[in-house]
């Protein structure tokens, strides 16, 4: 009994300590995001194409390509190469499934002209070690990269694999090139995980409007939607990438344990993330009325992905490695 009774009280401290580190951390997160001093952007300029070729995500259109639960698109604009994150290499191998895939897709690493990261969680910058000691890399070996400018919302460096790259922090909205614009960090704290910064990408297509660019989602794709209707008269012409929605199943399992529902709010996980939070979603996206919407499936449920598609219909796009999306 009395064994009973002190797992008892140390079951219930350890929920009253998550209760407070939860709301302290959305306390902070919210502070954060007040402080943005938000100013319109004008007139930072349009690029007369756009696509999106995903080249690591869950799903593949070409059954040679590798897949995995992680994220890397290569982002073309007006000529000009942008690799947004770097994928999850959980085997931590070389050549890594990004690698291999950009090799298959006749892409060299020498020709990108920018890397960006949403935020600085494994499935985004090549794996946990990287993580952990705040690195990202493209692979577990030699990757030539040229001296290009690497953009992240928080400080991250390039390994000892490719150390060409130049970091940069971005702390708020910012222009990264004509027509190009982070939406600048937008903080969450997360169950298990923390303090979140993570930021979007907003490509202004010229004669079309705004593409969203998006890695994860967990500022929600509610508030992205709001940050960028902040900064740019423009309106969101597509919505391309993850919103960390995985319910009724994820990709990511300990046992019967979906990892990633559990972590991807800021509440304790029996009150977390439901279907409500996917409909919140649609009824956000509905609202701005883009005329494409492609959602990664390495965050989002099958269910989550076919309830999108019921809700919103012909403006949703498949979105696959190798499967290049033009706008």
């Amino acid at each position: 009994m009395r064994k009973l009774m002190l797992a008892a009280a140390a079951f219930g401290g350890a929920v009253l300590y998550e209760e407070r580190r939860l709301r302290l951390g959305r306390e902070l997160a919210a502070r954060a995001n007040r402080a943005a001093g938000l100013e319109p952007i004008r007139d930072f300029g349009a690029v007369k194409e756009l696509s999106i070729l995903p080249l690591i995500d869950y799903y593949a259109a070409d059954p040679e390509l590798a897949t995995e639960a992680g994220v890397a698109y290569l982002i073309e604009a007006d000529g000009q190469r942008i690799l947004m994150d770097t994928g999850l290499n959980q085997k931590q191998a070389h050549p890594s499934p990004l690698v291999r895939n950009m090799q298959r897709l006749g892409i060299a690493p020498e020709s990108l002209d920018m890397l960006f990261f949403s935020h600085g969680h494994l499935d985004h910058v090549g794996g946990r070690r990287e993580e952990k000691r705040g690195e990202f890399s493209l692979s577990h070996g030699t990757v030539k990269l040229a001296a290009i400018p690497a953009y992240a919302p928080l400080a991250l460096k390039p390994s000892s694999f490719n150390p060409g790259p130049k970091p940069e922090i971005v702390n708020g909205p910012r222009v990264l090139a004509p027509g190009i614009v982070s939406l600048g960090p937008q903080p969450r704290f997360l169950f298990g995980l923390g303090y979140t910064a993570e930021h979007s990408l907003a490509v202004n297509v010229a004669g079309k409007g705004l593409v969203l660019i998006i890695g994860c989602g967990h500022q929600t794709i509610e508030k992205i939607i709001e940050r960028a209707q902040a900064l740019f008269d423009e309106p969101i012409y597509a919505i391309v990438g993850g919103l960390h929605l995985p319910i009724r199943g994820g990709r990511v399992m300990l046992g019967p344990v979906n990892v990633q529902k559990i972590v991807g709010s800021d509440q304790l996980p029996w009150k977390g993330l439901s279907e409500k939070d996917v409909d919140a979603a649609i009824a956000a996206v509905r609202a701005a009325a883009p005329a494409v919407v492609a959602l990664s499936a390495h965050d989002s449920s099958d269910w989550t992905l076919a309830r999108f598609r019921a809700e919103l219909g012909a403006v949703c796009r498949d979105l696959k490695v190798g499967q290049r999306i033009t706008i």
